[in-house]
């Protein structure tokens, strides 16, 4: 099959959506977009901040560290984004915090002026915004997607009303989605002059994050322990290298270090995920940048086309989502065709279904580590042409068909698991 100039419109359409730059976890930074947006219109500096998000939201803000306070949590995050962030910016709304601040915001908590609750919302992700100042406040509504602004208003008075969704492809109609693993395929492997550019851009902003995590001392600090010694039991091959190079991206980025990243589907960790790995396997076989870029546009629209159908956020944990395509991207780079990515998604559906999300946190790098070993592990049975078959768990005999149950199981079978992982997480801050 050929792409048509209409579904290559599309495929830029969503990379542009979903692969963006994220400055800091994106949980706790839609919460400070909303404060931001919501203290613009208020028009003054608030006195008092009162937020509202959905549990998985909530989950994803307790224990990452907020770019600019070195401090985690989503009150610290909408009084940053109050006092001093820039709506504008996006998901990048927190790169204008200073050092002072940073100090109004920790007042600001210290003087229990902000508060976060619990929405009465079934949403999976949404967070609301209020801001006071005498007699006046300001609400902000963010719905669905992490930027997706749905309502404005001051003193009661409606600012600004959205109700059309995320500005995409419609997400919510699975049969109106454009993207199969074979269109993707072939997209990807003739790419337009403007992807291929567009898609290094993620390299350039996530390999500066990973070679910066290798230095400095962020989080877990997972990617630079790896890194093998003179008297090490670990080695330097590719796939280590891939596992180190990806961990240290996300050890810097759950640090709160205020480097962007290019997220994709929301998410830093799964930008990451999606291209470091191929990044590292293509600088050991010495692949050039038209062969690093096709392999990278797969694996960033298959994460892309797998979390439509899982969402957002759930208990799954998104860095499968994403080394899958990474794994994909793997079996392109490697000369595999698309039938090998298939057997890479059903491997990779075989081995890490049921990885929880249990927020974002330091541990994150550990589970990025993990995912990726597995996407060079799932790529390299896929092009020795193994997989398992349609009497193996959730792994049926085609990808598409593996795709569906793995967001089956996200969507509906772990529902109770992300109840009890919220659970599990309040009792423990009740203790503080």
């Amino acid at each position: 099959m050929s792409v048509t100039d209409e579904f290559a419109a599309a495929c830029m359409r969503i990379l542009r959506q979903e692969v963006v730059p994220a400055l800091g976890c994106t949980e706790p930074v839609a919460v400070a977009l909303a404060s931001a947006f919501a203290a613009r219109d208020l028009g003054r500096q608030p006195e008092r901040i009162n937020i509202l998000v959905s549990g998985n939201l909530y989950k994803n803000g307790l224990g990452v560290m907020v770019p600019g306070v070195d401090q985690a949590g989503l009150d610290i995050a909408a009084a940053a984004g109050a006092l001093g962030g820039d709506p504008a910016l996006g998901l990048e709304v927190l790169r204008t915090i200073t050092p002072a601040v940073a100090e109004k915001a920790k007042a600001m908590l210290a003087a229990g002026a902000v508060s976060v609750l619990l929405a009465d919302t079934a949403k999976v992700l949404y967070a609301e915004a209020t801001v006071f100042a005498g007699s006046d406040r300001a609400r902000t509504v963010l719905e669905d997607a992490h930027t997706h602004v749905t309502l404005r208003e001051k003193n009661g008075v409606v600012l600004y009303r959205d109700e059309s969704g995320p500005d995409s492809p419609d997400l919510t109609d699975h049969d109106a989605w454009p993207l199969t693993l074979e269109n993707i395929w072939e997209f990807a492997s003739a790419p337009l002059p403007e992807a291929v550019s567009f898609i290094m851009e993620a390299v350039r902003l996530n390999v500066a994050a990973a070679e910066e995590g290798l230095k400095g001392d962020y989080g877990l600090q997972v990617g630079k322990t790896l890194t093998p010694r003179a008297d090490d039991i670990l080695g330097d091959d590719a796939a280590s290298y891939a596992v180190r190079f990806t961990a240290a991206g996300s050890d810097l980025r759950m640090a709160g270090a205020m480097m962007p990243v290019m997220a994709n589907s929301g998410s830093g960790n799964q930008g990451l995920a999606c291209t470091l790995p191929v990044v590292a396997v293509a600088r050991r076989i010495g692949a050039d940048d038209g062969r690093l870029a096709q392999a990278l546009l797969v694996s960033h629209l298959v994460s892309i086309h797998i979390k439509h159908f899982v969402g957002k956020l759930s208990a799954l944990c998104g860095a499968i989502t994403a080394s899958t395509g990474a794994a994909c991207g793997l079996t392109h780079l490697l000369g595999g065709d698309v039938a090998a990515m298939g057997r890479a998604i059903r491997n990779m559906a075989g081995d890490l279904a049921g990885m929880i999300c249990d927020g974002a946190k330091f541990t994150c790098a550990l589970k990025v580590a993990t995912t990726t070993a597995a996407a060079v592990k799932a790529a390299r049975l896929a092009l020795n042409n193994q997989a398992p078959g349609s009497d193996n768990g959730i792994v049926d005999a085609d990808a598409e068909s593996s795709i569906l149950h793995l967001a089956k199981l996200a969507s509906e079978g772990m529902a109770q698991t992300d109840k009890v992982i919220l659970d599990i997480m309040m009792e423990k801050k009740s203790k503080r």
